[in-house]
């Protein structure tokens, strides 16, 4: 009888590596778990192949840089139409019924039971889990990884090749915003294409609520479709990563 696989709603890789750097990606799959509706939120495969089912290329780069900085790299492995874990609890977009232009049905008539299930067996575990590996060491700095459209429906094009996301805590963000603007060949976001961090997100959770350094990244998607392109970003952000952060 051949073994089954025990769902698991995040991995962790290089749990034991010695950076301060601790890499996090939040949407870094499109899983949607047997449990939740049979395995399917009722949206066509192009739908789930978007980025409003998890931030394409996001996770090939966290990967990336999480073995070119030496740290641990923690992410999901459900959807973010599923349940958001880059939302707080009591966020109205914690499961989100429409997105970008599309509706999702098995998000449309969600209950509280439904919403309480998601939370108990995905989203819960895997801040429990990076809340473990942040606390690892002392000193850690949170390097979370995503990446956006170039165009949402609709909307104009965005500009952006990176964007860099932060709020109060400028100790990263401001030496790192510096060097990618001196970027010749770089059309860089400075709370771009999103503004800071929401109540309840993981960088608020796990470290602005510990003093932590942190940063968020915001990758254009189709400058990392491909492992190679993963690979040269991570090559060329690394160096810049560790620069930043030996001085905080």
């Amino acid at each position: 009888m051949p073994t089954r696989i025990m769902y698991q709603p995040y991995h962790i890789e290089g749990a034991a590596r010695p950076s301060r750097w601790l890499v996090t990606c939040d949407h870094a799959r499109n899983t949607v778990p047997d449990f939740v509706n049979g395995g399917s939120l009722g949206i066509a495969p192009e739908d789930m192949a978007r980025h409003i089912a998890y931030d394409v290329g996001a996770e090939g780069l966290a990967r990336a840089l999480a073995d070119t900085l030496a740290a641990p790299l923690i992410a999901t492995n459900f959807s973010r139409l599923v349940i958001d874990p880059n939302r707080g609890e009591d966020d109205p977009t914690l499961v989100m019924k429409l997105y970008d232009g599309t509706v999702i049905p098995a998000n449309r008539h969600v209950t509280d039971e439904d919403v309480a299930l998601r939370l108990n067996r995905l989203y819960r575990p895997y801040h429990t889990a990076l809340a473990d590996l942040a606390a690892r060491r002392a000193d850690t700095a949170i390097l979370a990884v995503h990446s956006f459209t170039p165009q949402l429906r609709n909307r104009p094009p965005r500009p952006w090749h990176i964007g860099l996301l932060y709020a109060a805590d400028t100790r990263l963000a401001r030496p790192l915003l510096a060097r990618l603007r001196a970027e010749p060949d770089l059309c860089t976001g400075d709370n771009e294409p999103y503004g800071g961090h929401l109540p309840g997100d993981s960088i608020a959770r796990h470290a602005i609520a510990h003093g932590r350094p942190n940063i968020l990244i915001e990758l254009r998607n189709d400058l990392i479709a491909t492992p190679a392109q993963q690979q040269a970003w991570a090559a060329r952000l690394a160096p810049m990563l560790d620069e930043a952060l030996a001085h905080v």
